[in-house]
């Protein structure tokens, strides 16, 4: 199943409340329910004013309507197509 890089443009999103952040993932929770699972959320990082989070989903138009029902934007929905890290190097 692909896997996806979505890059919300949210300004002052590093100064949102753990309480503000736990109602975002409650949001996007309840959407990915109702979606099924097909596509799963796996992780996100916080920033300034973006948030990046990591997705499995079988296509891009699924992370989109996640994000429309979610009211959540996705400036850029990129697959990844390889994964880096230290050992690749070796």
């Amino acid at each position: 199943m692909p896997k996806y890089v979505i890059e919300r443009e949210i300004p002052g999103a590093g100064n949102l409340s753990p309480e503000q952040l736990k109602a975002i993932s409650q949001t996007s929770c309840g959407v990915l329910s109702k979606l099924g699972p097909q596509i799963q959320w796996v992780h996100s990082y916080v920033t300034g004013d973006k948030i990046y989070c990591v997705y499995i989903a079988p296509n891009e138009e699924m992370v989109r309507e996640h994000a429309k029902q979610g009211g959540f934007p996705a400036n850029s929905v990129s697959e990844v197509k390889y994964m880096i890290d230290p050992t690749t190097a070796e």
